[in-house]
């Protein structure tokens, strides 16, 4: 019996020859474990090696080895990750940067060589264009207080370019420690260059429309493609706007596809129709008194109290304009008279309001007529962002 065994095990151990190469045969049964011989493995007869015996599946619950190549492939079909959104930015607490920006404006580039003229801080000190642009109103425009540079500095009359330091120095004199902001941050709104920049008014109130509830970069979209809507004027002007009368021969719809809503689209079309019959106009937005201003423009669909107070203060550099219901200038004024702003809540868990309507006119007053730079500085002391107003 052992000799039968041992030359089973020699014959399968010879070298077969496939191909004429010489490859050990392999073995082509073995014992299993129960005794019996495994089922002989046949190779293919034209296959230049010998191919390995199949592997068997293992059996249970066992998990097979992944090689890193399926690693691989399933890494790259796995579904991908949702891109998260970026959190929407809370509405700011005040809109005086952009919308005040758009308001203020200037229709023309002034020249340098413009002579100063006379100014008043209860009046309106810009140089007005009618809304086609084919004049410019002034609110002193004799020739009488037409002045040369040298002449302005010898008079005692208030002049474009003495307003602003006359406006400071009365401030300083009302109260000493604001002459630290006002040495750091130089007001150029109401500066001599700032003065004499010439305004469309109709364009400031229509530009204050549009601005309304938006950023301004989205304000500065819907207005480029406004004034797409019309055609250009013979001669070019980067700054042309549309006349109350063009915007009247166009319908609500046609206004709309420059992004506008309904609403915005009806504002400035009943603005327009109060240009075009003439219960607006820039004469009259530099004859009228702050109160007769106030009263006519916040009676206009579309322009609220703030609106029409940012557009006197910085469209028409109106000087006494001072606004209570402004978020910036009550936190500014909080911190003007020593209140921790940081502290201060709303009471009955109702609007913020930092400082009581009574509180912030009774501490303006000290510094009539010159409440609209008052204002100007209570933005800085809050440190509110107004290099856009600049």
């Amino acid at each position: 019996m052992s000799t039968r065994r041992s030359t089973r095990l020699s014959n399968q151990s010879k070298d077969v020859e496939i191909n004429g190469t010489n490859v050990e045969a392999p073995v082509a049964s073995k014992l299993a474990g129960n005794g019996k011989k495994a089922k002989k493995f046949k190779s293919d007869p034209d296959a230049s090696t010998v191919m390995p015996p199949p592997v068997k599946a293992v059996r249970g619950k066992r998990k097979a080895s992944v090689t890193a190549t399926e690693s691989q492939e399933r890494d790259e079909i796995k579904t991908p990750k949702k891109r998260a959104r970026a959190a929407k930015s809370p509405p700011p607490s005040t809109p005086t940067p952009s919308a005040a920006k758009a308001m203020a404006e200037p229709a023309v580039t002034p020249k340098k060589t413009s002579r100063p003229r006379q100014a008043n801080p209860l009046a309106t000190n810009a140089p007005l264009q009618t809304p086609g642009g084919s004049r410019v109103v002034k609110a002193y425009p004799s020739d009488l207080f037409e002045m040369t540079p040298n002449t302005a500095a010898k008079s005692d009359v208030t002049t474009t370019d003495n307003l602003l330091k006359t406006a400071c120095d009365h401030l300083c004199s009302v109260d000493p420690r604001l002459k630290a902001a006002i040495d750091k941050h130089h007001c150029s709104v109401f500066s001599p260059e700032g003065l004499q920049e010439e305004i469309n008014p109709f364009s400031s109130l229509c530009s204050s429309i549009i601005s309304q509830q938006v950023s301004g970069a989205a304000a500065a979209s819907i207005k480029r493609k406004f004034i797409g809507l019309f055609p250009e004027p013979a001669k070019p002007n980067p700054r042309h706007f549309p006349t109350p009368a063009q915007i009247l021969e166009k319908d609500i719809e046609t206004l709309r596809t420059a992004g506008l809503s309904q609403r915005k689209a009806e504002y400035i079309t009943g603005l327009s129709e109060k240009f075009v019959s003439g219960e607006l106009s820039s004469q009259m937005l530099i004859d009228a008194s702050d109160e007769e201003l106030l009263e006519k423009l916040i009676a206009v669909r579309g322009l609220g109290r703030w609106s029409v107070e940012m557009f006197a203060c910085f469209s028409l550099k109106r000087m006494d304009i001072f606004s209570t219901g402004d978020l910036g200038v009550q936190r500014g004024m909080a911190a003007y008279i020593g209140k921790d702003v940081s502290k201060l809540k709303a009471k009955g868990g109702g609007k913020w309001k930092y400082m009581s309507e009574q509180d912030m006119l009774d501490i303006a007053s000290k510094f009539v007529p010159y409440r609209s730079l008052f204002m100007w500085y209570m933005w800085r002391m809050e440190d509110v962002n107004l290099d856009a107003l600049s």
